[in-house]
Parts: C-alpha cells; sequence; structure tokens
C-alpha cells in the first residue's frame, strides 16, 4: 500500500526544529508584553467578503492565492492568508474601540497562499503579526519599529538596516498615482504579463515586482515623496526624528510603495545582509484607512508581520539550546527494579526533571546505548545487587563519573543532576 505524505507546500516542523521556535516565542512574549502588547487569537477560517474588501479584489493574493470553498451553509468561506484584517475585525465585531480605542494587539498562527513552493516559502507558512490601532502620533510609529529592531537583535540577527517611507494620503496620493500611470504607460511593452495586468487595476504593486525587466523600467519613475503634501511631510519628518530620539538608524528608500489603498503615510521595511545577499526580514506600514473599510469607526493604525518560518532559516544556531532531551536516563535490571524506576520516573518528572526509562528489560549495555541516544546528561543504574542494598549508581554521562546515591531520596538524586548541568 502506498504510504500518505504531506500536502505539497505544507511540511511539518519536527522535534529538532521546535526548541528554535519556541525561543523566539518566549522571546515574542517577552518582550512584546514589556511594550503593553497583548496576544490576540484569531480563527483560520473567515468569510471570503473579509479578505476581498481587507486586501482588495486586484491583488494577487485574492484573485490567484486564496484557499476558498462554498461550504454546507452555501458560503463562501477562506483559509486566511494573512492576519491584518482578521484582527481588525475582531477589534470591530467586539467592540474593543467602545473600551479603549488604543490597542496593542499581537497574533501568531498559520496563514495560507496557494503560492509556487519554493525554498522558504510556503503553502501553509506562519506569521507574527503586530497592530497598534487608535494612535495617529507620529511618535506611535517610531515606537513600532523601535520595538522591532531590538527584537530581531535580541533574536541574534546582525547588520539589520531599516528603511522608510511616506506613501501620503488620500488628498497627494491620486496625483502621484498618475503620473506613475503615464510613465508606465509609454514603456508598457517593457513590463512582464503580471504587470501589465496592474498597470490598469493597481499600479503601485508594479513596484513589487521581481522582475528584472520590470525593476529597470521603474527605475527612472516619480517617487512619492515629490507628491506627499503638507501634513503627510509634516508627519514623516517627525517620524524621522523621534527614530533619532530613540536611537534608531533608518535610511530613506523613495521606491518602497504598498499597492492597498488603505496604507497611509508611513511604510517601512528591515533588511539584513548577514546572510550575504540582502535579504528582506519583515515590512509593515500604517493604515488609517482599514477599521473605517471593514465597517468600524475612524480609527488610526500601523502595524508589520514576519514570516516566521523564514525568521527561522535566519537565525543563528544558539549553543546549548534546550532540545528537550531528557535529564536522566533511569536503567533498570530485573522486574523489582523495573517497577521501582517506574514509580521512580514519576516523582522526578513532578519535581521538574526530564525523566526516562526503557519498559523492554533489556541488558546494560542496551540501555546505555539508548540513554546516549536520547542525548540525556545523567544516568540512574538500578539492578538486583542496588535493590538489595536500597542505592542506585548515578552516571554522568559527559566524564563517566558515577556515585551512589540513596534510591529512596528522590531529592538527592534531583540535586545531583542539577548540580552537574
Amino acid at each position: 500500500m502506498a504510504k500518505i505524505t504531506s500536502v505539497r507546500g505544507f511540511r511539518d516542523i519536527l522535534p529538532d526544529e521546535t526548541p528554535k521556535w519556541q525561543r523566539v516565542e518566549e522571546k515574542i512574549r517577552e518582550i512584546f508584553f514589556n511594550f503593553g502588547i497583548q496576544e490576540i487569537r484569531i480563527p483560520i477560517l473567515e468569510k471570503t467578503e473579509l479578505f476581498k474588501r481587507g486586501i482588495g479584489e486586484a491583488t494577487d493574493i485574492v484573485e490567484k492565492e486564496m484557499y476558498t470553498f462554498l461550504d454546507r451553509g452555501n458560503e463562501y468561506l477562506t483559509m486566511r492568508p494573512e492576519a491584518t484584517a482578521s484582527v481588525i475585525r475582531a477589534y470591530i465585531e467586539h467592540h474593543l474601540y467602545e473600551k479603549d480605542p488604543v490597542a496593542k494587539l499581537f497574533t501568531i498562527g498559520p496563514m495560507f497562499r496557494r503560492e509556487r513552493p519554493q525554498k522558504g516559502r510556503f503553502r501553509q507558512f506562519h506569521q507574527i503579526n503586530v497592530e497598534f490601532l487608535g494612535q495617529e502620533d507620529p511618535r506611535i510609529d517610531a515606537e513600532l519599529m523601535s520595538m522591532l529592531m531590538y527584537f530581531l537583535d535580541e533574536l541574534g540577527l546582525e547588520e539589520l538596516k531599516l528603511e522608510i517611507n511616506s506613501l501620503g494620503c488620500d488628498t497627494c496620493r491620486p496625483a502621484f498615482r498618475e503620473k506613475v500611470i503615464g510613465f508606465l504607460k509609454d514603456r508598457e511593452d517593457k513590463l512582464c504579463e503580471d504587470c501589465r495586468r496592474r498597470l490598469g487595476t493597481n499600479p503601485l504593486r508594479i513596484f513589487d515586482c521581481k522582475n528584472e525587466s520590470c525593476q529597470e523600467t521603474i527605475a527612472g519613475a516619480p517617487v512619492i515623496l515629490d507628491f506627499i503634501c503638507g501634513e503627510c511631510r509634516e508627519h514623516f519628518e517627525k517620524v524621522m526624528e523621534s527614530l533619532e530620539i530613540l536611537g534608531v538608524s533608518s535610511v530613506i528608500n523613495k521606491r518602497m510603495v504598498r499597492g492597498l489603498d488603505y496604507y497611509t503615510r508611513t511604510a517601512f521595511e528591515i533588511t539584513t545582509q548577514a546572510l550575504g545577499a540582502q535579504n528582506a526580514v519583515t515590512g509593515g506600514g500604517r493604515y488609517d484607512g482599514l477599521v473605517q473599510m471593514l465597517g468600524g469607526p475612524a480609527i488610526s493604525g500601523i502595524g508589520f508581520a514576519i514570516g516566521f518560518d523564514r525568521l527561522i532559516s535566519m537565525l543563528p544556531d544558539t549553543e546549548g539550546e534546550d532540545t528537550g532531551r531528557p535529564n536522566i536516563f533511569i536503567a533498570a535490571l530485573g522486574d523489582e527494579a523495573q517497577g521501582r524506576a517506574f514509580s521512580l520516573c514519576n516523582t522526578l518528572r513532578h519535581a521538574g526533571i526530564r525523566a526516562e526509562m526503557d519498559f523492554s528489560d533489556r541488558s546494560l549495555k542496551s540501555q546505555m546505548k539508548r540513554a546516549n541516544k536520547l542525548g540525556c546528561s545523567h544516568t540512574l543504574i538500578i539492578g538486583e545487587k542496588e535493590m538489595e542494598e536500597g542505592t542506585a549508581q548515578l552516571r554522568d554521562m559527559k566524564d563517566g563519573v558515577q556515585e551512589s546515591v540513596d534510591i529512596q531520596d528522590a531529592d538527592n538524586i534531583i540535586k545531583g543532576v542539577r548540580s552537574k548541568e
């Protein structure tokens, strides 16, 4: 019978990988909580209309990549392709703005897009999302970016660079959009097929295209900073000043845009050159129109998303990282010793010691091999002689030193393991 494998583009995260994921999650909660960011957990399934309105129908995500189906209630549902729309939907649905319009929220979880699977890109992928809602002050933009840079630095990423731009607002961006369309219309034949289509629906998305010909074409295109109004310029300058106050270095990237209409003013990306070529780690921006677009009040927002899978691939290995291996293996020989080991394993676990044993009553040599394979730091040996004497042999697996301990004295066994770790 043929074996069943995982769905293409979906993957298992195996036990030897999960410690690094757990380390990042612990750092998220430690740092985010210090900045007053609360966790929200949102559903994987949402009504399709949420993403059509929140992301936009003229986007690759909605047009090509979403996992959408008609359920038995004759309603179209979608496996979430991103988290921001879902967080905003929850913020509106549960009237969180009535309790306090200012909310700092984060969520971690899987997203789903039917893209072409490739290295570092999966159809089920994981994201870390942070959303700051209810504050228009440009200092909150700087606070968010400062926190993000600090978080990535604490994880061990090096050579980080913060790139920032202003996208203007509904008042000043239309003029820029028309100038871009006019510029690209004369060069349409140099654009890829997707970008020729985008030119009529969402021209700013062309700036994100990775096609070499498209990148060369837009190199001479107008830049948004030449079109922003006085209020947007003042906001941008205040963001830059605030970053300086917080000691965060940044560079202006005049070519950075966002293809979604609800984005306003601040846009940013963080890259690293630590892996050789420049790699984008995360990006985000201000979206002051999104809450209202999804049926809520006129409340501002700014946020970012980090691809968790990609972040994990960038992180350096940490020496001595806890892999979840057992602290102690109990090698028991004979029925009576096996019974004593079974009880002692439970006692040690309740005391916070990761303990394992072999139920097969194999030879001492075989059990010691098993202890080595598991990577245990210590082995407790109990045989017939030890049962008669009420003792056990505690062996340090690294240096081979062995000492006799009282088999009835779990506290001393625990101390013996912990003192040598």
